[in-house]
């Protein structure tokens, strides 16, 4: 369980209708197989024992008899198992019955929680404190509807139980769960099949799960069961904060995957005003932290959706919320012209495509974008052409204004060497744009968009009041990752072959601010080369900045998402060289100009991540230090 992982799992073995001793082999066999995957917490449906579909049966003396039994050799099988199981069953007390799940570890009955809304069953509503008897005679636990089980080392781990008609009551139980501080809420389903149960159902997990900032684990009856007035299919999920992790349906139905409490703490910190709640119970079980095999897959682009599939509409809808932004700042300024400074780069790309189709949109001539490209020392005839292209192709007004000479004569105000490629010969080129973009938009009486994405802001990659500046930016809530799969986008999809063509060109060019001379007309200055993949910068930051993890989680699921791409001291390098800016380049986002988020996650200082501009980063060093050191020794 290192890191917060749980291995849990939902099952639905396929039972037989009232026969007892075979479900509870059935069971048993489900609960060794179980263990052999190294899963932590097992749910089975409701009634596992009887089968959900016994009717009046389960009220009778005979069955309710033999269902003791059964939980008592599903107990003992369970004799030495570090692993909490969840089997349901109906339970008689004096004159009432309940649908209950016995909650069992090592072993012993821990305790029962019983189904609280039974509205049209033979089941009687919870009785608070009654002692529960099995078939000896022994009084072994208690029945409570109000309880946590909770993970006596993984304090982060607080299971709720949900039992068949609780899951669609309107006062259901797992939000008083989820209040109270359950980050995992087991459903022990009773619903049969139909045509459109599989869909509806995993459609109101994963919503459950992303409102309560949960993980889910459902398990539904099987084919096992009746088929006098319904279907059973088995369905068993396991979800995540919306994520499906698993699902299975079918004979024996299993599904297995590991749920991360740790994240799902930090999300609910993170939101700020998630209720606390205290309820009646909280039972303790779980031995010491072990290590959680995962199986469960991390993708490089945690940004990106993982159907392709669902990739054109994700790209457009970004495209329409960046130019809603940019057409609502303009009307309300009262402006009717874009200025964008174009260099051929990814970045500067896409904010010409969005300015394109914000000038459309506001039913304007194509010339009012205007696109200005600013060659000087570190331009190629390559990222020159490309801007050129592109322009011309969208029937922009292209301005091609050199500004060599004017650093040059700046260099000779402040005292700088022509031959000095210091900072101060990079960021004099950066400003100079800048002032050019800001001062054309004053005269044309039209908005200076920004270029600048997500990711560079992160990693502090721009000049300070140079390209880091501009009147609103398209490009604020976006990674280099995100900017660049729109642009492909669009390219696959467009209908001009010249534009496309650039397009693809500009993809395939090295991310570079070109500041510095070129080599035979060649790109010599590479971003990636300084800080590093903008692909593994922004899987970081997902980790790091969204997810709440440290270092060492962060390299243990960048090695399963990139495998053999990076080596352990590339990653933790690169780790490190993410930390230092991540922190040291506050400054540059503490005073950032507005654009919209497209994320949940948002980098504006005025309602995006907050961060003092100051800060040390010896906390996140010395954990590099520690997995650097543990990694040397092996």
């Amino acid at each position: 369980m290192r890191d917060g992982f749980v291995k849990v799992a939902a099952a639905s073995p396929l039972i037989r209708v009232a026969d007892c001793d075979y479900n509870a082999d059935r069971v048993i066999e489900t609960i060794r197989k179980a263990e052999s995957l190294g899963v932590k917490v097992l749910v089975f449906p409701e009634l596992t024992l009887t089968g959900v579909s016994c009717y009046d049966l389960l009220g009778h003396r005979m069955l309710l008899e033999d269902a003791k039994k059964a939980l008592k050799k599903v107990a003992a099988a369970c004799a030495g198992k570090d692993m909490l199981c969840l089997v349901g069953l109906p339970v008689a007390i004096d004159a009432q019955i309940y649908s209950a799940a016995a909650v069992i570890y090592r072993g012993t009955v821990q305790g029962m929680i019983p189904r609280e809304h039974v509205r049209g069953s033979l089941f009687s509503p919870p009785l608070e404190g009654s002692g529960v008897l099995l078939a000896d005679g022994e009084i072994v636990t208690r029945m409570d509807s109000d309880t946590l089980l909770v993970h006596e080392y993984l304090s982060e781990l607080k299971i709720g139980v949900e039992l068949g008609a609780d899951m669609d009551a309107l006062d259901r139980p797992a939000l008083r769960y989820a209040a109270a501080g359950a980050t995992l809420i087991c459903q022990m389903a009773a619903f049969p099949a139909t045509v459109d149960s599989t869909r509806e159902r995993m459609q109101l997990v994963c919503a459950d799960a992303k409102r309560m900032k949960a993980g889910l684990v459902l398990a539904a009856p099987g084919k096992g069961e009746s088929t006098t007035d319904h279907v059973y299919t088995g369905l068993c999920a396991v979800v995540e904060n919306g994520e499906l992790l698993a699902q299975s349906e079918g004979d024996d139905s299993l599904a297995v995957s590991e749920i991360d409490v740790q994240y799902l703490t930090n999300l609910r910190r993170r939101d700020g005003d998630f209720p606390c709640r205290s309820i009646g119970t909280e039972r303790i079980w779980g031995d010491k932290h072990t290590e959680t095999a995962l199986s469960r897959r991390f993708a490089r682009h945690p940004q990106l959706p993982e159907n392709q599939a669902d990739l054109p509409a994700y790209c457009e809808r970004i495209l329409d919320l960046q130019v809603s932004g940019l057409v609502k700042r303009m009307q309300y300024a009262g402006l009717e012209r874009c200025v964008v400074g174009i260099s051929g780069g990814v970045d500067s790309t896409l904010c010409l495509l969005v300015c394109a189709r914000a000038i459309r949109r506001m039913g304007l001539p194509a010339k009012n974008l205007i696109a200005c490209t600013m060659p000087c020392f570190g331009t190629t005839s390559r990222t020159k052409s490309n801007a050129m292209v592109m322009a011309e192709q969208l029937g922009a007004d292209l301005r091609v204004i050199d500004i060599g000479k004017s650093v040059y004569q700046h260099f000779e105000d402040i005292g700088h060497a022509r031959d000095d490629y210091s900072v101060a010969f990079e960021n004099a080129q950066a400003r100079e744009r800048t002032q050019v973009l800001m001062d054309l938009a004053n005269k044309v009486n039209g908005l200076n968009v920004g270029t600048e994405d997500l990711s560079e802001y992160i990693d502090g990659w721009c000049t300070y009041n140079g390209d880091h500046t501009s009147m609103y930016d398209v490009n604020l809530g976006l990674t280099k990752t995100q900017v660049r799969t729109i642009v492909r986008y669009l390219a696959d999809n467009g209908e001009d072959k010249a534009l496309c063509a650039a397009l693809y060109d500009v993809l395939d060019c090295p991310v570079s601010p070109e500041l510095l001379p070129a080599q035979d007309d060649q790109i010599t200055q590479k971003s990636e080369d300084t800080v590093g993949s903008y692909s593994l910068q922004d899987f970081f930051t997902h980790q790091i900045l969204v997810c709440g993890f440290g270092p060492r989680k962060t390299f243990r699921l960048a090695k399963l998402a990139y495998g053999k791409e990076f080596s352990d001291g590339e990653l933790i390098h690169w780790l490190r060289s993410y930390g230092k800016r991540l922190v040291s380049q506050q400054f540059k986002r503490s005073c950032l100009m507005d654009g919209p988020a497209v994320m949940d996650f948002s980098i504006s200082p005025r309602s995006g991540l907050r961060m003092p501009s100051d800060a040390e980063i010896g906390f996140f060093q010395r954990e590099l230090d520690e997995l650097e050191a543990t990694l040397e020794k092996k």
